[in-house]
């Protein structure tokens, strides 16, 4: 499986290194081989940490920020869109627009009618974001789920008329399952319309079926960008939680439990070995991994230590052995 896209260099350094861009599918956008997800901003991190984490990832050379109008409505009293509001007031007082590559995403339940993938939402889903995003296009807008009770005509339709109003540049799709992908890219193909180029997969060492097999192997034929979300399976491939006990280091601990089994450990024993001999930590050897696997994994960070450790496994080059390791531990 090969779906890391062709990389190029940006004048911009980390650590010494230059960082590398990725081709996303056939579009026109480049992005580092890490994209920062924004599904914290507004919620584990205030305005202003979220401010600084931001100006940081930037200022690294990395330029890709992931987020969705639905984040954070699992906050009490949310109605969504205090992610894309946080970043639209950042790159307000930053004047850099032009530096940054904006994915948002529409189609998760924000209330009432507002949900799914038909043409009245879309269309009102995306000037929604625009305004909190306080810019007049988006980079990359995806399908946030799979919407079965509208014809994928009509959505591609729709996002085709949102790109010739320039509000849109490029399509993605996310938690699409491979017969629905490759029914909409025929469509797309059929009727002379813009295709989706980017992919939002579940995928990590931990969680590698849903992705691996039939819906790679379309990505990899199709040249899909695959830029997959869970990337630390909430925090466990970090090493942080180990027992039942560390659930409760953090508001996302409960969704690791399922983890906590022989596979889980095994993999934490290879990720452990791995990152002792590279000098390296468990989150920054499973981001690099992803890194061979896909065009660019999604993480994200609630304060700058966080940050400066996913940013760095972009220098982590593993060996055929690291990956051997890692393979059959998580097979």
């Amino acid at each position: 499986m090969a779906l890391a896209s062709e990389t190029c260099a940006i004048a911009a350094t980390f650590e010494g290194s230059t960082v590398q861009t990725r081709k996303l599918g056939r579009s026109n956008l480049q992005v580092a081989p890490l994209v920062f997800g924004g599904n914290v901003f507004g919620w584990t991190a205030d305005e202003a940490m979220s401010f600084r984490l931001l100006d940081i990832f930037v200022d690294a050379g990395f330029n890709a920020i992931d987020t969705a109008d639905v984040y954070a409505i699992w906050i009490p009293g949310s109605s969504g869109g205090e992610s894309e509001t946080v970043i639209g007031k950042w790159m307000q007082h930053r004047g850099n627009r032009e530096r940054v590559v904006i994915a948002t995403k529409c189609g998760m339940d924000m209330g009432g009618d507002k949900k799914g993938l038909s043409r009245r939402w879309i269309t009102q889903a995306v000037d929604d974001s625009l305004r909190r995003l306080q810019t007049d296009y988006i980079d990359l807008f995806q399908a946030h789920a799979d919407d079965e009770t509208v014809p994928l005509a009509e959505t591609l339709e729709t996002f085709a008329d949102l790109i010739k109003a320039g509000k849109i540049r490029t399509l993605g799709a996310s938690n699409y399952r491979a017969e629905r992908l490759r029914e909409a890219l025929a469509i797309s193909a059929r009727l002379g319309l813009p295709r989706y180029e980017t992919l939002q997969p579940h995928y990590n060492l931990v969680e590698r079926e849903k992705f691996e097999g039939a819906l790679a192997d379309l990505c990899t034929q199709e040249e899909i960008g695959v830029i997959p979300y869970y990337s630390l399976a909430a925090g466990f491939l970090s090493g942080k939680y180990r027992s039942e006990q560390d659930i409760n280091k953090s508001t996302r601990g409960r969704g690791v439990k399922k983890y906590l089994n022989e596979r889980g450990f095994k993999i934490l024993a290879a990720l452990d070995q791995i990152a002792e001999h590279h000098g390296a930590s468990p989150a920054q050897v499973s981001l690099a991994w992803l890194m061979t696997k896909i065009a660019a994994p999604i993480a994200s960070a609630t304060n700058v230590e966080q940050l400066n450790q996913l940013m760095a496994a972009a220098n982590l080059q593993l060996s055929a052995d690291d990956k051997s390791l890692l393979a059959a531990a998580s097979d």
